[in-house]
């Protein structure tokens, strides 16, 4: 797994905008497909970030867009955050102070239970394991900031 990274000021360090490559994995039929795309997260009014994500989903050879926006809002400290929905329904909380976090979000009767690992100031990577009777997948998304071109 290598060297944890901690985080001190988590909106701080999301703050920006990642390259984003993500492998999507359907254990119970064994099929594959990618994600690739950015996550900007940007300065939200009134504190925390928005998030949002656009690329292309491919999947069995079929490549189509894909985004998603989420809200990251100050936590009880600041190596911590509170993500939410678009519409503002909670996710999960975020703490990585440590460098690593687990969190769990019960979605109908499925649970999605992730794992976020920074890796250095410029890599981190989220594990998704989503179980239930609906799904069995497994999404690992590594973000890769993006360097203002000098």
């Amino acid at each position: 797994m290598g060297e944890l990274w901690p985080v001190p000021d988590v909106l701080a360090y999301l703050a920006g905008r990642w390259r984003t490559e993500r492998s999507v994995r359907d254990l119970a039929s064994g099929l594959e497909g990618r994600f690739e795309g950015i996550t900007s997260f940007d300065v939200l009014d009134g504190g925390g970030l928005i998030s949002r994500e656009s690329g292309a989903f491919t999947w069995q050879g079929v490549s189509r867009p894909a985004e998603r926006t989420l809200r990251y809002l100050p936590g009880s400290g600041p190596g911590r955050a509170d993500v939410c929905f678009a519409d503002g329904r909670p996710f999960h909380g975020l703490d990585l102070a440590s460098g690593h976090h687990v969190a769990d979000h019960p979605c109908a009767a499925d649970l999605y239970r992730g794992e976020f690992t920074v890796r250095g100031a410029d890599h981190w990577r989220t594990v998704w394991r989503v179980g239930g009777p609906a799904k069995d997948l497994l999404l690992t998304t590594d973000y890769l900031r993006e360097t203002p071109d000098v």
